[in-house]
C-alpha cells in the first residue's frame, strides 16, 4: 500500500503516515491532506524506514502494530538516520507501552479509536516545535549563546541541547529536553500540567495531562527519580539536590 496526497502549495510540509490498516491510513491521508500537507502513506515497517530515507518527512505518524518490523523499531531506526518528530499510534491504552514508545524517540502518542480533529491538533503541535527549534538555534548561532544552566549536579546547555548528571551526558527526546528545561527554568516551582502542555506541546487540552505524566516518568527513569517532585492534582516541580544553588539566567517560557 502506498497512497500519497497531492498536489500542495509550496513550501509544503511533508507527513509520512504509516499504517496497515486501509481504513485508517486512507481516513489519514484525505484528513492531514486537507491541511495543505503533502502526505504519503505506507502499510510496512520495512517500507517505512526506506520512505523516511527518501522523503524526509517533517513529521511521521506511526502505529506500533506492524508487519515486517514493529513501529517501535520503525521509530529506532528512523530516529538514528535523521531525527524528526513522531506521533505515535498504540491500539493498547498500556503505559509501559508509551514509555517503552518514548524511550525510543517518539515525542507524543495517542490511542486508537482517536479524534481525527485532536490528531491534526497534535501534529500541528509537533510542526511548531520544530519550527522553534530550528529558529531558536539559528539565534544561538547568531548571537553569544547562553550560559548552560545548572542545578546542583545537573547541566543543561540549551544551546546545544546537551544534559550532563555529574559526570555522565544523558541524551533525551527533543521533548524530554525542552519538559526539562521549563521545569529546570522554575526550579522549586510547582508547574501545572496544564502549563507545561502550553509551554512544551504548545496546545492546551485537559486529555493530554497523561502524556505530561508519562514523558516526566520517562525523564525520571534517565535522570533520576529525586529531581522532579510530583504534587498529586496539580503537577510537577523540579527540585535540585539541598543545598545545591542553581546558576546561569532562567530560560523563561519556551517560545
Amino acid at each position: 500500500m502506498a497512497l500519497t496526497s497531492g498536489p500542495t502549495p509550496a513550501p509544503s510540509t511533508t507527513v509520512l503516515v504509516v499504517e496497515d490498516e486501509p481504513a485508517i491510513a486512507q481516513a489519514l491521508v484525505h484528513r492531514l491532506s486537507s491541511e495543505g500537507w503533502k502526505v504519503h502513506a505506507v502499510g510496512d515497517g520495512l517500507a517505512a524506514v526506506d520512505a523516511a530515507a527518501q522523503l524526509h518527512p517533517d513529521v511521521v505518524v506511526l502505529d506500533v502494530m506492524l508487519p515486517g518490523i514493529d513501529g517501535l523499531e520503525v521509530c529506532r531506526r528512523i530516529q538514528a538516520d535523521r531525527p524528526v518528530p513522531v506521533l505515535m499510534l498504540t491500539a493498547r491504552d498500556d503505559e509501559t507501552d508509551m514509555l517503552v514508545g518514548l524511550g525510543v524517540g517518539a515525542d507524543d502518542y495517542m490511542t486508537k479509536p482517536f479524534s481525527m480533529r485532536e490528531l491534526v491538533a497534535r501534529t500541528k503541535a509537533l510542526l511548531r516545535r520544530t519550527e522553534r527549534a530550528a529558529r531558536a538555534a539559528e539565534l544561538a548561532a547568531a548571537e553569544a549563546p547562553e550560559p548552560p544552566l545548572a542545578l546542583g549536579d545537573v547541566s543543561i546547555d540549551r544551546a546545544q541541547r546537551r544534559v550532563v548528571r555529574g559526570e555522565d551526558e544523558v541524551h533525551l527526546t527533543p521533548t524530554e529536553f525542552d519538559l526539562l528545561v521549563a521545569l529546570a527554568s522554575a526550579p522549586r516551582t510547582v508547574l501545572t500540567r496544564e502549563r507545561l502542555l502550553a509551554e512544551v506541546w504548545d496546545w492546551v487540552d485537559a486529555s493530554g495531562t497523561r502524556t505530561v505524566d508519562s514523558h516526566v516518568k520517562a525523564l525520571r527513569r534517565k535522570l533520576g527519580s529525586d529531581l522532579i517532585r510530583t504534587v498529586h492534582g496539580v503537577g510537577y516541580a523540579f527540585e535540585p539536590s539541598d543545598g545545591e544553588g542553581v546558576t546561569g539566567e532562567a530560560a523563561g517560557p519556551l517560545g
